[in-house]
């Protein structure tokens, strides 16, 4: 049968620069023809501690590419672009619920914890998505929810029904809703208890989350099994890890407020014994919104390890809140609140914003309060305990602001997790329910749907941006790629700046003393064992950009690898929070007359003082990536102070000539060119396999 499409072209898909792109594969077909085939394919390493120098990117399977015009996103879909994930740097995709569900919580009601669901895809397609990810050297985890699931589930519908059969106590039920009365209520726009009335079984069923989500009853050692059993459902199949949604509610004891209960954290430690024993160099990453002291308890200890990963929530707002306060002292301050990991291997993880409210649950009620009155004027940018707004129209679309922010996540303690679309500064759409302000399709190119679908646009399962500031016609990634100092090519060049620099990763961070209060710096710093702080193995001299390449055997084209064992280093990180120019001085007592590289170009901004200062100017929400040498690995010692920095001033094309740029001036401004130029010098060298 015709239909309309048949006559239509077939979806655009963005082109990458000829001068960028990445050299593609020539292979042989069955018949004979060589066959010209997508980026070329490293595979993964077998570092066991991947994730601690990874970049993290959130997925969301129905908003990223509808491979067959049903209006919603698809597996199928995701394939299709993971060209493009791989040539904008990212390690690993996240992927929300992709399962079965009613979608009354965006997938997160889940009905069906061992398929897929229809709309997006087969579980071959998904082992297909694995396959092919993994060939380009990245790698995926998928959202477990364990906490609770849909009133849809099989589970519930025979708990309910049959209260003295094998499911009848898979969840928690009562006669009376009066227990537990000291746990909150998370969702408060929408919940007034915790317990609902079922008519069916005639007792209350608690829920921590809305009241179609029922928990379940991890006292049932069954239960506890069969969540082992669907994680081992889907590691089997080669996933390689799980971010573990909601975990500190599973457990319910009177006189707590039910959260992060001992029980919770021995389960925990049964998953993690599970995972480690059976599928080796997978992790699990806990999304646990609490406050450090009590999410460090997550990652459990060397004896009785938990997590791999958790999320620092408190960390993001305060980013935010100081945009606005224009001071330093609330990130210093949550930093310094945070303990040290207990685990070994164990590692934040960090984000800007994700696929719900931007919570304020961490902040106190005055900082909430002036978070509301700075970030959503409208009552209907709020959601809950938070803002449902994404990254660009946070910060009005400023760009000095968000590669500020940007560069924050990515050099602050963790591993950074990416939203999809807030690399081309994607808008959102407040007059939409709930979170789905956020959740709207991706936008790839200027043609109808933006490139997402070719269904008739009514059809799509949310409406594209179309906004004045940030309509799908003016910002998708076919736009951004054919502008060179667009924010994708700027994020691309930093995720892979940051790649050259272990220290970013598994570094250690200490607080930098700075004589002007907008001014946020610190240092991050990595010395593998057995290097003496102040030591290096690094040749005296050598370019801290590119380490050496080398070339695997049996690779016929002899394209470079690179070798990314960590060297000693020591990064400072300088930021300037405020809206206009600032002179600070920094205090680096223990690295006196230490030698200052430019990280992104390489320019010598001179050397810090005897008596352990460094003077820096700063334009408005300016940044510095700035490398610390022991004075005995450059060559020249004698040479002059003054004229090597003018030198390394010029190289940076003209910075003087900023507000306040100086001799040691504005980086942030000027250090674009070399970011991209650095990124494609490094995308050359990436591994490859033969």
């Amino acid at each position: 049968m015709t239909t309309t499409a048949d006559f239509l072209p077939p979806r655009r898909q963005p082109e990458f620069p000829r001068e960028i792109a990445r050299p593609r594969k020539e292979v042989m077909s069955s018949s004979g023809e060589v066959v010209i085939t997508g980026l070329d394919r490293p595979g993964l390493d077998d570092d066991p501690e991947w994730y601690r120098t990874a970049v993290f990117y959130e997925v969301l399977v129905r908003a990223f590419t509808d491979s067959d015009g049903t209006g919603s996103g698809d597996i199928r879909g995701v394939i299709d672009r993971l060209d493009y994930l791989r040539w904008l740097g990212v390690d690993c995709l996240w992927l929300p619920p992709f399962y079965p569900s009613p979608l009354r919580d965006g997938g997160y009601d889940i009905s069906d914890y061992t398929s897929i669901a229809p709309q997006y895809g087969t579980v071959e397609d998904f082992a297909e998505l694995i396959d092919e990810a993994h060939a380009r050297g990245m790698r995926i985890i998928v959202d477990l929810v364990m906490n609770h699931t849909s009133d849809e589930h099989p589970w519930f519908q025979a708990s309910r029904n049959d209260p003295e059969g094998p499911y009848g106590d898979f969840y928690v039920w009562a006669d009376t809703d009066e227990a537990y009365s000291d746990a909150r209520i998370i969702f408060v726009d929408t919940e007034r208890s915790n317990w609902t009335f079922d008519p069916v079984r005639r007792q209350y069923f608690w829920h921590r989350f809305f009241s179609h989500q029922p928990d379940l009853n991890f006292e049932n050692p069954r239960v506890c099994d069969a969540m082992l059993d669907v994680a081992r459902f889907w590691l089997g199949l080669g996933i390689d890890g799980f971010r573990l949604d909601a975990v500190p509610y599973l457990f319910e004891q009177e006189g707590t407020n039910c959260e992060n209960l001992p029980r919770t954290h021995q389960f925990l430690a049964e998953v993690r014994a599970m995972v480690d024993m059976e599928y080796p160099g997978r992790i699990t990453l806990a999304e646990a919104n609490q406050w450090p002291q009590d999410v460090v308890e997550y990652f459990g200890t060397d004896e009785a390890p938990e997590c791999h990963m958790c999320f620092h929530f408190p960390v993001m707002p305060r980013i935010f809140y100081a945009l606005r306060e224009q001071r330093a002292r609330k990130i210093l301050d949550i930093m310094e609140d945070t303990p040290a990991i207990p685990a070994q291997g164990g590692q934040w993880g960090t984000f800007l914003r994700n696929h719900d409210e931007l919570t304020l649950e961490m902040v106190s009620t005055e900082e909430r309060a002036a978070m509301y009155g700075w970030y959503a004027t409208d009552p209907r940018m709020r959601a809950n305990v938070g803002i449902r707004r994404r990254l660009a129209p946070l910060l009005e679309n400023s760009l000095e602001e968000i590669h500020l922010a940007h560069a924050l996540l990515l050099s602050l303690p963790g591993s950074p997790c990416l939203y999809y679309g807030d690399e081309i500064g994607m808008g959102d759409n407040i007059w939409l329910p709930d979170r789905d302000s956020v959740r709207t399709p991706m936008q790839w190119t200027p043609d109808r749907n933006a490139g997402f679908s070719t269904a008739d646009p009514g059809k799509l399962y949310l409406p594209t941006i179309q906004s004045l500031v940030h309509h799908y016609e003016a910002t998708n990634v076919e736009v951004a790629l054919a502008q060179p100092h667009s924010l994708l090519h700027w994020v691309r060049g930093i995720l892979n700046v940051r790649r050259l620099h272990p220290a970013f990763g598994r570094g250690t961070y200490a607080a930098v003393t700075a004589s002007d209060p907008a001014i946020l710096a610190y240092l991050r710093e990595d010395r593998p064992a057995g290097v003496a702080t102040g030591t290096s193995p690094r040749p005296a001299g050598a370019a801290a950009a590119l380490p050496t390449p080398r070339h695997p055997a049996g690779d016929a084209r002899g394209v470079a690898s690179q070798d990314l064992t960590p060297a000693s280093e020591t990064i400072l990180v300088a930021a300037n929070l405020a809206a206009t120019a600032r002179r600070s001085v920094l205090t680096l007592p223990a690295h006196a007359g230490w030698d200052v590289k430019d990280v992104f170009g390489g320019a010598s901004f001179g050397r810090v003082s005897e008596t352990g200062e460094l003077s820096l100017t700063f334009g408005s929400r300016d940044f510095y990536w700035l490398e610390l040498v022991p004075p005995a690995e450059v060559p020249g010692e004698d040479e002059d102070d003054a004229a090597r920095t003018g030198a390394g001033a010029a190289d940076r094309s003209g910075g003087a000539d900023r507000p306040g740029g100086a001799e040691r001036g504005s980086s942030h401004g000027t250090h674009r060119p070399y970011i991209n130029s650095h990124a494609a010098a490094f995308q050359a060298s990436r591994p490859e396999k033969s």
